[in-house]
């Protein structure tokens, strides 16, 4: 395989291994799903991985990445995890490829996998584990990239670390004010217009009527999830006792993060009120119908609402990776705008409430994503990450 560079490109472009370390670094940043951060990155470095790689690609290239879900990490109490785990891949991916491509490694090609395939065979053709035996069994890949020295993409990897570092799931009050037209717009636009062949629909609930008709929507539905038995188990084994403990983790959520500052006797009390056994007990009484009433009333006193959605309803492997993509430009551009998020991914995560949702509020094709948007009163509690999230795997 050729290595194709000019004297200018050498001089521009980081050296691969320092790139990577650095777009890894980035992206570990990512939100996910109860921040369980599935994914998983390989560079493919011996023979078998690279000829396996570059026969995917049909891509003669200097550097091989592939993107996986980690089947150890991924959601599965409701079929709709399915597409959220894929989504939060997408977010990690676009921005590990915004990164290496600022610092001067460009896409030379892309093969998104058969998300139909066998997972045992690997989703690659030929079956077996064609990457060689370096690749984690536990690994289902995802997306193989060929990547070349090129020109700068123009951005600063500094820049996109910096916001990578400020973005914040938060769960709090936000103001008032109306966020500004001109800002929205800007949100809506892609960050590279028609350079994508799976559009997303984006759209944004600022009139009161719409954010009013959600938050009776949440008021109404999003107690399903705290009394679904298997759903809640799994949501609360990501609950972290306390900051501590979500370091030593290094994934999920502490009380703090979920419901804002509280005296040690209320954490107690949270802790045990939420527990799975005791939330079962509770919901004979209503007690997830008094926890959505709080969610709804946050929601009802929120300034915007964005949602976003595939064009059909049974969305491919790549649509999915994309719609990741799509959300990563979003927040991240949010973010540089002083705004903050907090998805209400409750009431897309069955898929009859999904479907009243794009009813109730016409919103066309499927949903995979609903947030509230506006500026946050406080500071937000960085989300935690374990010790090996900016780690790859040389197979």
């Amino acid at each position: 395989m050729t290595t194709r560079r000019t004297d200018h490109m050498a001089a521009a472009v980081s050296p691969f291994a320092q790139a990577l370390e650095t777009a890894a670094g980035t992206a570990a940043l990512s939100p996910s799903s109860h921040n369980c951060q599935p994914w998983g990155l390989g560079r493919a470095t011996s023979t078998t991985a690279r000829r396996a790689a570059a026969d995917l690609t049909g891509a003669d290239a200097d550097e091989y990445l592939v993107l996986a879900l980690d089947r150890e990490r991924e959601l599965t109490a409701l079929a709709a995890h399915a597409v959220e785990m894929e989504v939060s891949c997408g977010v990690y991916w676009r921005i590990l490829l915004r990164t290496l491509a600022a610092q001067g490694w460009t896409t030379a090609a892309v093969r998104v996998l058969d998300g139909d395939a066998d997972p045992g065979a690997a989703g690659l053709p030929g079956g077996g584990r064609p990457f060689g035996a370096g690749w984690p069994t536990a690994w289902t890949p995802l997306c193989v990239v060929a990547l070349r020295p090129g020109p700068l993409s123009g951005e600063r990897p500094a820049d996109l670390h910096e916001s990578a570092l400020a973005r914040r799931t938060h769960r709090g009050p936000y103001g008032r004010e109306p966020v500004a037209p001109g800002l929205l717009r800007d949100l809506e636009e892609p960050a590279t217009p028609g350079a994508t062949a799976h559009p997303v629909h984006l759209r944004h609930l600022t009139e009161r009527r719409d954010l009013r008709a959600f938050a009776a929507f949440v008021a109404r539905h999003a107690g399903r999830d705290f009394g679904h038995r298997a759903a809640w188990r799994e949501t609360h084994s990501f609950v972290r006792r306390d900051t501590a403990d979500a370091t030593a983790r290094g994934d999920g959520f502490t009380l703090e993060q979920l419901f804002g500052p509280m005296s040690r006797p209320r954490r107690a009390a949270m802790r045990l009120a939420l527990a799975p056994t005791t939330m079962h007990l509770l919901g004979k009484v209503g007690y997830h119908r008094v926890l959505a009433a709080g969610l709804a009333d946050v929601v009802r006193r929120t300034p915007a609402v964005v949602t976003m959605g595939f064009a059909g309803q049974a969305p491919t492997r790549a649509e999915q990776l994309e719609g990741g993509a799509r959300l990563a430009d979003y927040w991240w551009r949010a973010t540089r705008h002083g705004l903050s998020l907090h998805p209400i991914s409750i009431v897309l995560q069955h898929d009859d409430l999904r479907g009243r949702l794009e009813r109730e509020l016409s919103l066309p094709g499927r949903t995979f994503f609903v947030s509230r948007v506006g500026v946050a009163g406080s500071p937000a509690p960085r989300s935690h990450r374990r010790a090996d999230a900016a780690v790859h795997v040389s197979f």
